[in-house]
């Protein structure tokens, strides 16, 4: 098992692009299904658990094409549906939560979709109940097998459009749900629809291919369905959490950085929480720069009471950058509470952040106060392992701000969701080795 050396202490400089955007790739991919038409997709970002959705789209029967780097033409016109039975879909399909997403365009063009329980992260329960209450408002009748945790929906006569008022504002569960109403007869009303941005993009991809899909960027989305959809290219968007977590990397290890093609209009609060924990954001057209910070102040509320920073959708606070948060308030002058509210298991990475001398109170599964070192103190570098992607990334920065060679281990973990890290890293001048 691969591992990474981090010699901490070391200011960083010069500009870094961010990949594209792991959570909208995984969506997008799955949108392929939809056609028998070539569709083109640019800026897919080469990390594990993309690849792996793609393998396992080529084990399905998909025709995949590489052009340069970032750039795949898919054509699902000869899908093996059958292979969704077999024990080799059940091993793939298992270890990769996004292969969830297959479920809706399968069950929207073939009458049927199969998955094994989801695998990804280990943050806590994530339930999918959102997605097949969905498809079952459709028309789909759905069956669980508990003994081998198999799911199945299937709609032989096919799917009728229907209003539904979804339970809560699942990004996956939406895309899902979307993806199987573009195919359905008549009018579909989705309330309560998650509206992030990638959620947009997809929406906006299935549209250029024929879709009718009204209200994009709302809670309400109304699709009518068509009979067919044709092919179409599409480019991803940057991925906000990585640039988030290039801005906490900028303030913790004091480092002037220089973020390129940000796509500031799709960034939401992220520029703002990032601001109240008083670090400095210049737009730069359309990237940011980051000044060196021999420190940084976090702010008040208005009536002086203690910053909270929590997760909420969009357009709130991102739970995927409440660990980058919190990494970063260990150096900040001030305190701060942090509330993740979505996951239980999120925050018991502080366990290693405290061992390396951060002042950290874990309140509970969803709360901890932060108070920050101001620098005054640094900390120290140790042994620790990758728990999830989010905290692994949390880990190295607080490892590359840290005295000493630290040892980060389980760096899978890391290499699902950023690419390259410890290559581009090295090019602002990290000193980081895999081993």
């Amino acid at each position: 098992m691969a591992v990474f050396k981090i010699e901490g202490g070391v200011r960083l400089k010069g500009e870094i692009t961010p990949q594209g955007a792991k959570n909208e790739a995984l969506q997008i991919l799955c949108a392929v299904l939809l056609t028998s038409e070539k569709v083109t997709i640019s800026n897919i970002p080469d990390i594990i658990d993309v690849n792996k959705l793609i393998t396992l789209l080529e084990h399905l029967g998909v025709k995949i094409d590489r052009h340069e780097k970032g750039r795949i033409t898919f054509q699902a016109d000869e899908v093996d549906i059958n292979y969704l039975e077999t024990e080799a879909f059940k091993a793939e399909g298992g270890s990769l939560r996004g292969s969830i997403m297959i479920i809706g365009p399968l069950l929207a063009r073939f009458g049927k979709g199969y998955i094994p329980k989801p695998g990804g992260d280990k943050i806590g329960r994530r339930r999918l109940d959102t997605h097949f209450e969905g498809f079952i408002n459709l028309g789909a009748t759905f069956r669980y097998n508990r003994e081998d945790h198999f799911y199945g929906v299937e709609a032989p006569n096919g799917l009728e459009g229907t209003s539904m008022l979804l339970d809560e504002a699942s990004v996956t569960g939406t895309a899902n749900i979307v993806m199987a109403a573009v195919l359905a007869k008549g009018t579909t009303q989705i309330y309560n629809a998650a509206c992030e941005p990638y959620l947009q993009q997809l929406c906006k991809m299935l549209n250029s291919m024929g879709a009718d899909i009204k209200g994009i960027g709302s809670n309400l989305l109304i699709i009518e369905g068509v009979e067919k959809l044709h092919s179409c290219e599409h480019r991803i968007l940057p991925d906000m959490i990585e640039i988030g977590s290039w801005i906490g990397l900028a303030a913790m290890t004091r480092s002037e950085i220089t973020i390129k093609n940000v796509s500031w209009e799709n960034l939401g609060q992220i520029p703002t929480v990032f601001r109240k924990l008083g670090i400095t954001l210049e737009k730069r057209g359309d990237d940011i720069f980051i000044p060196t910070h021999e420190n940084y102040t976090i702010q008040s509320d208005i009536d002086g009471s203690i910053l909270t920073v929590s997760d909420s959708p969009w357009p709130g606070f991102t739970p995927d950058l409440l660990s980058i948060v919190l990494v970063v308030a260990c150096q900040a002058k001030g305190e701060v509470l942090i509330h993740q509210k979505m996951f239980e298991s999120r925050l018991f990475f502080t366990d290693k952040l405290i061992d390396m001398g951060a002042k950290i109170i874990l309140c509970d599964p969803h709360r901890a106060v932060v108070i920050g070192h101001n620098f005054q103190s640094e900390l120290k570098a140790t042994v620790m392992t990758s728990p999830d992607i989010r905290a692994g990334i949390s880990l190295l920065i607080a490892a590359l701000s840290a005295k000493g060679v630290s040892t980060i281990q389980n760096i899978d973990q890391i290499d699902r969701g950023y690419e390259n890290i410890d290559e581009r890293l090295r090019a602002l001048g990290a000193k980081i080795t895999r081993e």
